[in-house]
């Protein structure tokens, strides 16, 4: 890195380019919406669009796809966050479709493959033409096949083959009526880098980001946490483990990791020593088959 004063850090680099797509998409698009789930990546996004428009209120509404198997301590944040800011926030309910029959449970009790309908139809009912989203082209191969302007037809679907070029940081969001862009400020982030960035930042986290002890059953090769959604089975014992949880979703398909990080350094000191990516190690909806995650995001998933 160049000695002089005014050369960026990796971090003030990062941020400088996730502002820049912010204030990119309040000038090109009519209708956008904030994808915020709670977890760690939409948590540095709310605070990335905060810093981009300053003093000024964020220009956007956030849009939350609730499973109805969410930890407790992230839907605590997620509406404490949203108060203190005096944020906007649509939430999807997968448990609605569920009520009314259009979708039905699945036999391995996760919902996180259900949250396609309600997404998709939230945004064609809210006529959202740009939505943020968290994902990061270091977490699964699929993701780092995608644009940080990702097209959507008007059933909401991707086609790899329409990627559009984005030479020198130039976004092209045109789309036809009844289409939508994706938009991933994160693009370029690693793990790593948001756990640094969160640290420099003093951005507090659910609590569930750092080691506890918590009641979990091994299924999978991963450590999950009882609830409604139908675990643990015949055979699963349950134990009481000091665990964290690299990354947050639905609690029947996403996994604790054993560890002792408390604190911000032990938990960036542990994920600097991983050769694992969160999802591969954590993620059991990734799992399903080798191509799973493209799968859903051709159908309209994130």
């Amino acid at each position: 890195m160049s000695d002089s004063p005014y050369a960026l850090s990796h971090l003030d680099a990062l941020e400088s380019e996730a502002v820049h797509i912010f204030r990119e998409v309040a000038g090109e698009f009519e209708r956008p919406v904030i994808l915020f789930s709670g977890g760690k990546d939409s948590i540095v996004m709310l605070h990335l669009a905060l810093k981009a428009f300053t003093p000024a209120p964020v220009p956007f509404a956030l849009l939350h796809v609730d499973t109805g198997h969410n930890f407790p301590e992230v839907i605590e944040y997620r509406d404490r966050v949203v108060a203190e800011h005096g944020l906007r926030l649509h939430v999807a309910s997968v448990q609605d479709y569920i009520d009314r029959g259009v979708l039905r449970e699945r036999p391995d009790g996760t919902r996180n493959p259900l949250q396609t309908l309600p997404l998709t139809e939230k945004i064609q009912a809210e006529r959202f033409d740009a939505v943020f989203g968290g994902g990061r082209r270091d977490e699964e191969k699929a993701r780092a096949k995608e644009r940080v302007f990702s097209l959507r037809d008007e059933f909401s679907q991707w086609d790899p083959r329409r990627q559009r070029p984005e030479l020198w940081q130039l976004y092209n969001g045109r789309h036809a009526p009844g289409e939508h862009v994706r938009v991933f400020p994160l693009s370029n982030w690693t793990e790593l880098d948001v756990w640094q960035y969160i640290a420099r930042e003093s951005i507090e986290l659910p609590e569930i980001y750092f080691a506890h002890e918590r009641d979990v059953f091994q299924r999978s090769g991963m450590w999950l946490t009882a609830g409604e959604w139908g675990g643990p089975k015949d055979g699963e014992d349950v134990v009481r483990r000091q665990v964290r949880y690299r990354t947050v979703g639905d609690m029947s398909c996403t996994g604790a990791v054993d560890s002792d990080a408390t604190t911000l350094a032990a938990v960036i000191t542990e994920i600097a020593a991983s050769r694992l990516t969160e999802r591969g190690a954590t993620r059991a909806d990734d799992k399903l088959s080798e191509a799973a995650m493209e799968d859903r995001k051709r159908e309209g998933y994130f």
